[in-house]
């Protein structure tokens, strides 16, 4: 998606992937290749072909719906216009894949409007699958969470989660520290998936992955890869983890 705190690397996404669905769908099928059997996509037509051509050639996975996908600066956002998102087209969208679990997109989760999060999460369990949100803000969004939100609303719970706390609301992450947040965050008895476990290209693949072989309480992990050789790199290197 060529989000921005890709800093400079944002505009190659750009013009190699997110204009270039060829260029994505060989990434999806070599990241198949490798074994990998979902996808997270959003409701972006240049993703949606690279993942339909992809698919058109064998390589159908699941399904990880972000709902609510909207065009909000990352890095300078502004909640309200994220709120107005047609999330329910999304839904509708995604109902037609295979796609068993569907999250609410960071920005209307950390708009912190319950009611409607609430209301998102409703349509969807109506939709038939799984639901879950997904935060920018896991330390603040944990705390507020248990008061706010009915928590038999949704299953999964996406957040950022690296070794040095790159793109997390935590200063520091040294051992007492993590700790007391991965308390906090399993008192919510939710799955939990990591994401931007690479810091953003901060850490290499195999300083990511050897800080996560040994935690038992990450469910899954979501990756960005931005060329073929990255996928075969990056899940091989994975799968011997």
């Amino acid at each position: 998606m060529a989000e921005l705190y890709y800093g400079h690397r944002s505009r190659l996404y750009l013009d190699d992937l997110y204009n270039n669905p060829q260029n994505a769908c060989e990434v999806i099928q070599e990241a198949y290749s490798q074994g990998v059997r979902a996808i997270n996509l959003v409701n972006n037509p240049n993703l949606l072909e690279a993942y339909n051509l992809a698919a058109d050639a064998g390589c159908e996975m699941k399904v990880i719906a972000t709902i609510g996908k909207s065009d909000v600066d990352y890095l300078n956002p502004n909640y309200e216009v994220a709120k107005e998102v047609d999330w329910d087209e999304d839904i509708e969208l995604f109902s037609s894949y295979d796609c068993p679990l569907m999250l609410v997109d960071e920005f209307i989760v950390d708009a912190y409007d319950w009611k409607l999060t609430s209301k998102i999460l409703s349509e969807i369990n109506d939709a038939g699958a799984l639901s879950g949100i997904v935060t920018a803000f896991p330390s603040k969004t944990t705390d507020l969470l248990p008061d706010n939100l009915d928590m038999d609303l949704f299953d999964v719970y996406m957040i950022p989660f690296n070794s040095i706390s790159y793109m997390m609301d935590i200063n520091a992450f040294n051992a007492s520290q993590r700790q007391e947040f991965v308390d906090r965050v399993l008192n919510l008895n939710k799955k939990i998936i990591a994401t931007r476990i690479l810091a953003a290209g901060v850490l290499k693949p195999k300083e990511a992955f050897a800080f996560l072989k040994n935690i038992d309480y990450i469910d899954a992990v979501s990756i960005g890869v931005a060329k073929v050789e990255e996928a075969r790199e990056d899940f091989t290197l994975l799968n011997e983890y």
